[in-house]
């Protein structure tokens, strides 16, 4: 059972949520690591929180690991980042 959301669901789920696929040159991409997320709610949650940063052009989030895969046009400030996965409800591990 989900405990941070109380869904009831506990699924191992990897979800694309492709934003603007014509930024595909020229991307850039980080990999941050986000805890607390145990179902496919979380994940959602995550990707549209972090999918709603300017320039975001991809989400694509790892429950199992908590790896979360960013692809955006330019650079991202680690804080922005940061501050869109604590507004979904989870905590960005430092790495």
């Amino acid at each position: 059972m989900c405990n941070s959301c109380s869904c009831g669901t506990n699924t191992n789920t990897t979800t694309d949520v492709a934003i603007d696929e014509s930024a595909a040159t020229g991307s850039t991409v980080n990999t941050y690591t986000v805890a607390g997320m145990t179902c496919g709610h979380c994940v959602s949650s995550v990707s549209s929180e972090v999918g709603g940063i300017g320039g975001v052009t991809s989400v694509d989030v790892d429950l199992a690991s908590g790896a979360v895969k960013v692809t955006s046009a330019t650079p991202l400030d680690r804080e922005t980042v940061r501050a869109a996965v604590e507004e979904a409800g989870y905590a960005l591990v430092q790495n």
